[in-house]
């Protein structure tokens, strides 16, 4: 196989995969478990820990993207991913098992995921997110992350003393597991930016669309994973706080950083196209959260064929 034929950057591709899959399911594993050794809630866990643990791929792909290809790439990675997320993600997880949304997670949470995906369009409309925009990212980043620590603390003293001897302790491979999911995290993310890059650029496509597809839907794996297990398992919270954390994290974390690192450019097809459907998709879920608080099958339904229309129309 000579380097840069097809099959070796399929293989690359596969195997970028395969990497950041075992490493967020190393890191959301002992994330989660120290998480639990402290007390917090199923929600609670899903939108922090687990949640910034597979926005991990995300992150690792769009600076690397950024740095070394084009900040398309970034940019493709987290609207594509965000828009997966809640249509893939929460679609196939609903069809599985209904998913009961909890009033912490609509209440504290889903406004920041809106807002989130509002200041990434309003700042990105003029065609740029530069270093201003990014430090505005970053800021409403320090101000969710102070609104769930608020949360947490008020839990941590709701806690006796009988459920606090009852908790598990964190345990040393807990601490390995998160540092040897987060190498994978980095190997996978080299893997795949250069199979698909190489890929897809060979046979003619945008970076922005490359972006789009293949790499966001390869970061949204771990998300995909974590929330269909919980589904399976009845932990309905925990896929629902894992979407809404990890889209939260996906625009104040990784766009606001690559933001701070090197200018983003916002072509004119993405405030055309990408942007009013990461807006819609994410005012849909808003809605079916807020009705009864429960994403039915039927809504599944709708996520899912929704995202494989949004997939068709992507395609050139």
């Amino acid at each position: 196989m000579l380097p840069g034929s097809p099959l070796v950057e399929l293989l690359l591709i596969a195997g970028g995969v395969a990497l950041l899959y075992a490493g967020a399911e190393l890191l959301v594993s002992g994330a989660s478990d120290v998480a639990l050794a402290v007390g917090l809630k199923a929600s609670t866990v899903g939108v922090t820990v687990v949640a910034f643990a597979t926005t991990a791929p995300e992150l690792f792909v769009s600076l690397l993207g950024a740095v070394t290809v084009s900040t398309d790439i970034g940019l493709g990675a987290i609207v594509g991913s965000n828009v997966a997320n809640i249509g893939l993600v929460l679609g196939i997880s609903a069809l599985i098992r209904p998913l009961d949304v909890s009033e912490t997670v609509l209440r504290r949470h889903v406004p920041f995921m809106v807002l989130a995906a509002l200041l990434l369009v309003g700042l990105g409309w003029d065609g740029r997110i530069g270093l201003v925009d990014g430090v505005v990212l970053l800021a409403t980043l320090v101000a969710f992350t102070a609104a769930v620590l608020r949360n947490v603390q008020q839990n941590q003293s709701a806690i006796s003393d009988e459920q606090r001897d009852e908790m598990p302790d964190a345990k040393a491979r807990d601490v390995a597991a998160v540092v040897g999911g987060i190498v994978a995290l980095v190997l996978g993310s080299r893997w795949l930016i250069d199979g698909g890059e190489s890929l897809l650029s060979a046979a003619g496509f945008s970076d922005i669309f490359i972006g789009l597809t293949v790499l966001a839907l390869g970061t949204s794996l771990p998300e995909l994973a974590a929330s269909v297990v919980a589904a399976v398992r009845g932990e309905a919270e925990f896929s629902v706080g894992n979407v809404v954390g990890s889209n939260i994290y996906n625009i104040l974390a990784v766009i606001g950083i690559v933001a701070v690192v090197t200018p983003i450019g916002v072509a004119p097809s993405v405030r055309g196209f990408e942007f009013p459907a990461l807006l819609t998709f994410t005012a849909v879920a808003v809605g079916m959260m807020a009705y009864g608080e429960r994403i039915t099958r039927v809504n599944g339904a709708v996520l899912t064929v929704g995202y494989g229309a949004f997939v068709y129309l992507l395609l050139p």
